[in-house]
Parts: C-alpha cells; structure tokens; sequence
C-alpha cells in the first residue's frame, strides 16, 4: 500500500448528527475538537462510506431520509437520493470510481453508477433459499443489510451481510447471487478486507470472529486468547494484512449503549493467539466496543467510543486520544477518514 500524501479528516455519525475533525498531524498532539456539519437537516444518520477515488467525497445513509453526499469532507451535506428509504449500510467501489452501493431495510441492495445521482435496485437477493431464516431479533418481523464489503479490484464482485442469518455475495452486482455458506458466520457485523488480499475476508460477528483466505468459499474461527465472544467491528493494518484489530463486549447491550458497556479490543498478527489490547483503553473496560476503520497510512488505524476517537500509529497495539467531544452520544452509527487534499 502506497503511503497517502493528503490530510486526513475524521467523519463520526452519531445517532442525530455527523461530527467533523481533522485529524491530528503527529503523535502525542492534544485532542481534535469535533464540529457538527450541516444539511441533514434532521434526517438521523445511520452509516457512512468515503469515496477512495475522489478527494473530500462521502456519503451518509439515513433513517428512512435517503442517502446524503457531501463534496466538501464533511462539512455540510445534500440529498442524494432514495428518500423515504432506511438505509442501514453503504460503500463505495474501489474499483470503480462514482460507483457507490446502498443496503436498506428490509434488505436490498441498490447501486449507483453517477456518484448518487440516480439508483437502481438489484433483483433476486430476497429470493435467496436462506431468506425465509432471515430475521433481526430487536425487529423480528424484519432484516437489514447490516454491512456491505467490495472487493477491491474486481467492481461488482461484493460480501453483503444480512442483520441476522446471512453473509451473502455475488460476483457481479446484484446480477446473481450465492447464499451462506456452510461453517461462514450468521450474525456478520463487519467485514474487512485488504486491498493486496482481495480473497482475504475478516469477520467481526454476533457469532465470534471468522476469516476465509478464498473469497469465502470456507471459514475458519480463530478464538484463542479472544475474550469476548460477541464483535462489533474489525479493521486490517493498511501496511500489514496480517494484522487485525476487533472490538467486542460480552454480549450485545454492552456492546452499544453507553453506560452499560463493557467493551474491549483485540490484536492478532499472523497466526499468533488474540492479544488484548490494555495501551489506551480503560480496565477493567467500561466503554463501548469502538468501531473501527483502518487509516490512510500503513500502521495507522481509527477507532471511536463515547469518549471520542483515537488513533494508532502501531498497528493496533498502543493507542492515543486524536479527537474529543463535548458531549458523549449514546450510541455511534459510522466512523469513516477521508482525505481531504495535501
């Protein structure tokens, strides 16, 4: 991976805004304040994708107010389509710039091949043999695409995890699909993949963690010295791909909601046992399972909690507060670097 020559800028969604910093320019630097963007307009956000092929570009999913595009890193933000819909995942094409992917409840995927300017819905996915299972315990009478994860040379070719009772893909955008396969997990919560591995799958699940080193055509579940079995969210080192990072927590409550969280996190590097990780991170743990996103240079990777966010420079294994908040939300929707220009 080709170090980034821009400045990063980190994007937080909470559960009624989306909180812009930028991105301290050195280690042990004092806290970012975050700001609130503009344009939401009141549309409560739910997930966020950055543009990797265009600079400050970013979209926000929203409760059943669409999809929003922002062009300026951030700072405000505009409808961008599918009003009226509960968009529950989003990503943008690695492989193909403009090109950016919605998951919605009740499950479905739609695309876009314009940057969000217009949106078309796959077909078949609902018709899976696994479907009639599908079910989210909260709202059982319903799913959600809780996570979508593009390969990232082959545009088309997508893992999309259905919130609860499924990890499906198809190669070719929605034209076809292939259902669960037998030993991957049922309760995907995240997804990562690193762009010099792009058969290379990292899981963070309900269910524990799991990893498939051919595209998904078989799964394994290295939990030794993993010490919670329910994962929130997983992130690969940009520099190492045998580096991953999860958060996790007991069980679900305390892995969301603030003030009754236990959360923690884990490093693994190559074959070697899970390590908790205890350099910036409270213990015995009282925060929520932080999500996670890998950064823009090899070693660096992002994680937020009710606390703010923080970075690490060392793959996973020490971490720094980079950005504060004024006031702790309850819940966090998206964590998401963009890059903002040199």
């Amino acid at each position: 991976m080709s170090a980034s020559t821009g400045r990063a800028r980190l994007l937080l969604a909470t559960e009624s805004r989306i909180l812009v910093a930028e991105a301290p320019t050195g280690t042990g630097a004092p806290p970012a304040e975050a700001e609130s963007s503009v344009g939401l307009d009141g549309a409560r956000p739910t997930c966020l994708a950055v543009d990797p092929g265009h600079s400050g570009r970013a979209w926000c999913g929203t409760l059943r107010s669409g999809v929003f595009r922002t062009e300026d890193g951030g700072r405000s933000w505009r409808l961008s389509g599918l009003p009226g819909e509960h968009v529950t995942a989003l990503a943008a094409d690695p492989a193909t710039q403009g090109v950016v992917r919605a998951g919605t409840e009740p499950s479905a995927l739609w695309s876009s091949f314009d940057g969000g300017g217009s949106w078309e819905k796959a077909e078949g996915l609902d018709a899976l043999p696994s479907s009639s299972e599908w079910a989210f315990p909260p709202k059982p009478e319903t799913h959600h695409v809780r996570w979508i994860a593009c390969d990232p040379r082959r545009s088309g070719r997508m893992w999309l995890a259905i919130e609860a009772g499924a990890l499906v893909s198809t190669p070719d955008g929605g034209a076809s699909w292939r259902d669960r396969t037998p030993g991957g997990p049922f309760d995907t919560h995240e997804l990562a993949i690193h762009p010099d591995r792009p058969d290379s799958l990292r899981v963070a699940a309900g269910d524990g963690y799991y990893e498939s080193a051919d595209g998904g055509e078989s799964w394994s579940s290295p939990m030794e010295g993993l010490g919670v079995p329910y994962l929130r969210s997983v992130a690969v080192d940009p520099g190492d791909p045998d580096v991953v990072v999860v958060s996790g927590a007991s069980r679900a409550r305390s892995t969301y909601v603030a003030g009754h969280a236990d959360g923690r996190l884990f490093r693994r590097d190559g074959r070697r046992p899970w390590e908790r990780v205890l350099t910036g991170w409270p213990d015995p743990p009282e925060t929520i399972a932080p999500m996670l996103t890998a950064g823009l240079r090899p070693g660096e990777l992002w994680a937020a909690d009710e606390r703010g966010v923080h970075r690490s420079v060392d793959g996973g294994m020490s971490w720094e507060p980079a950005v504060s908040l004024q006031q702790a939300p309850s819940h966090l929707r998206g964590l998401a670097v963009i890059e903002v220009g040199s």
